[in-house]
């Protein structure tokens, strides 16, 4: 464990890293906001918000890895976006109701 925190201690925290630590967290709660909805309902969903925020998450990602010039995350979020807006087109194309209100 002491490693771990090392390792964070001797980053520097520069404007683009909390930029990256952000986008991992704004994708982190679309998590957080499916197991709401699915509690709520008692039963597994996936609401709305969840494909909104797979996205907006995404793209803070992908400004991330373009920055810091890694092609790995850019790849893989480039990628991701294009899932996550097709989701979101058919989720919308259904016309269903909210989950929940």
């Amino acid at each position: 464990m002491g490693a771990i925190i090392d390792y964070f201690k001797g980053l520097n925290y520069d404007f683009w890293l909390i930029v990256g630590f952000f986008g991992q967290f704004v994708f982190f709660l679309r998590f957080v906001i499916q197991w709401y909805f699915s509690e709520k309902a008692k039963k597994s969903v996936i609401p709305i918000y969840f494909w909104y925020l797979s996205i907006f998450g995404a793209l803070i990602i992908l400004v991330y890895a373009l920055v810091r010039k890694d092609p790995v995350f850019f790849a893989g979020q480039l990628l991701a976006i294009l899932i996550y807006g097709r989701n979101l087109y058919l989720t919308k194309k259904e016309k269903l109701p909210p989950v929940i209100d």
